[in-house]
């Protein structure tokens, strides 16, 4: 997607605006003196019974006498990212449901407060007009060719803000992809595409590759599928004079039907998303590669499928990591920490600084939190609390959860190293991550994100769509926070 971006340092008037069919118009806590189309704007809200302060709440439309429309939103600077980008979600949607083609943007106050509005009004305006995957017959989809912002002129054109709509676009146009389009042999091949056009170094470990390294428990879950097409992609960034290396995992089940565990057709409905973490990862790879960040970064993509057959693993199965732990299967549902565990320990032989891995995982993560952000469990306590600040500022909101040593005594087992999962429930996000961290060789610090929001009904903060690519933004911002961090 390619956006002209035109910014002016003036504030606009009705003259200026007279050809724009679409507006935005961004104010602080008061109406300004000067705001265009301000008459149109009091009628619409006496109609309703409201005043101007309402729009801090709720933004309003108003058809223009000139055909044009425009939509009005109170922001004050109090409040948070996630806030901001929810507001202006809501005071575009109108516009862009008449898939407005050239979007004027015009914002008042402080220039602070301009200049924070008017980025994320730019952000929310682009990642809600990138095209998804569709199959419908009629195809209604126009994309956004031009924003002119009013009031604020940036010494720069917004690339940063570019790079995290491409990232965000991405993983949601891999996660909303139908599955027959989408098995792990198609998924491998885009990413094989998208390496060769970033130039990342591209590695694959397949079936019989993980078979004979001994990466018992993935080679677990592909086996039961046919053909067996999983495995583990390694991509590499490498900008020139990086000092840091850091590491992105995703888990990538392209179906799951649950295995002999098979779910219902309630919870299987949507399975083809549970590869989201690894769009998430390949997200924040191309942000992370457009942005040049200058770390270096490995991600690691464990692509398969969770499927039934005479070769898929089945309960009280025992199977051996690729560190040589020993696992007895309890429910084959629980197929991502398995897929995860020789992941990350391919990760951590790397040695990186930090590894962030990002897992559609548990049920129990949902019922703590619901959809409306996802959790954060770690190895280092002071690594969770970076999360959640770094969250805080992508507007993608993260909370964190304990990973003490106890709760591993749940995952005891009498004829193992140690259970995959309890058939009991209760904190069994906290277990998943218990399991995932035996996985973890040389230290390392890890950061596991159970993405409990990844699909939320109407959207979340800036995105409107259900699948929301939540995780590209907050991983961003993860990054910047631990670059240079001693």
């Amino acid at each position: 997607m390619s956006v002209k971006l035109v910014q002016y340092a003036d504030i606009c008037s009705e003259n200026t605006l007279s050809s724009d069919k679409h507006m935005l118009f961004i104010m602080s806590d008061n109406m300004p003196d000067t705001l265009p189309f301000a008459s149109s704007l009091q009628a619409k809200l006496k109609r309703m019974g409201s005043e101007f302060k309402d729009l801090n709440k709720t933004p309003v439309a108003v058809d223009l006498i000139n055909n044009s429309l425009a939509s009005f939103v109170v922001l004050n600077e109090k409040l948070s990212v996630f806030q901001r980008h929810s507001l202006l979600s809501k005071a575009i949607k109108p516009l862009l449901a008449e898939h407005a083609e050239v979007l004027a943007i015009c914002v008042y106050g402080t220039n602070s407060e301009r200049e924070i509005n008017a980025c994320a009004a730019y952000y929310v305006a682009c990642a809600n007009t990138a095209e998804m995957p569709s199959k419908k017959s009629e195809k209604k989809f126009k994309p956004l060719t031009k924003v002119s912002i009013h009031g604020y002129k940036a010494n720069h054109d917004y690339g940063y803000v570019n790079a995290r709509v491409a990232g965000n676009a991405l993983c949601r146009q891999l996660t909303v992809t139908p599955p027959n389009e989408l098995t792990p042999t198609l998924y491998r091949n885009k990413i094989a595409a998208l390496a060769k056009d970033m130039a990342w170094q591209h590695k694959e470990y397949d079936m019989a590759t993980l078979k004979k390294m001994g990466a018992g428990a993935f080679y677990a879950v592909g086996q039961g599928s046919e053909p067996q097409d999983a495995a583990i992609v390694h991509l590499s960034y490498r900008p020139s004079q990086a000092s840091q290396h850091f590491a992105l995992v995703g888990k990538g089940i392209c179906f799951d039907t649950g295995g002999h565990n098979l779910k219902p057709a309630k919870y299987m409905q949507g399975m083809h998303e549970d590869m989201n973490g690894s769009a998430v990862a390949l997200g924040i790879l191309l942000a992370a590669s457009q942005q040049q960040l200058p770390v270096n970064i490995d991600c690691w993509l464990a692509i398969a499928q969770n499927h039934i057959g005479p070769l898929a693993y089945k309960q009280n199965d025992v199977v051996t990591a690729l560190n040589g732990t020993s696992i007895e299967i309890v429910h084959t549902d629980a197929e991502g920490r398995m897929v995860l565990a020789d992941t990350l320990t391919l990760a951590s032989r790397e040695k990186p600084e930090f590894i962030m891995d990002f897992a559609t995982l548990t049920g129990s993560m949902v019922a703590a939190l619901g959809d409306r952000m996802s959790g954060a469990i770690s190895n280092r306590p002071e690594l969770a609390c970076i999360a959640v600040g770094a969250g805080n500022k992508a507007g993608e909101r993260i909370h964190a959860f304990p990973y003490d040593e106890d709760y591993e005594s749940d995952l005891d087992s009498e004829i193992a190293d140690i259970k995959q999962c309890t058939l009991e429930g209760g904190p069994d996000h906290i277990h998943a991550a218990r399991f995932l961290g035996r996985f973890v060789e040389n230290d390392v610090a890890w950061l596991h994100i159970d993405l409990s929001s990844a699909n939320r009904k109407g959207g979340l903060g800036a995105i409107q769509s259900d699948t929301n690519g939540f995780g590209v933004g907050f991983g961003l911002e993860m990054i910047r926070s631990m670059i240079s961090k001693p």
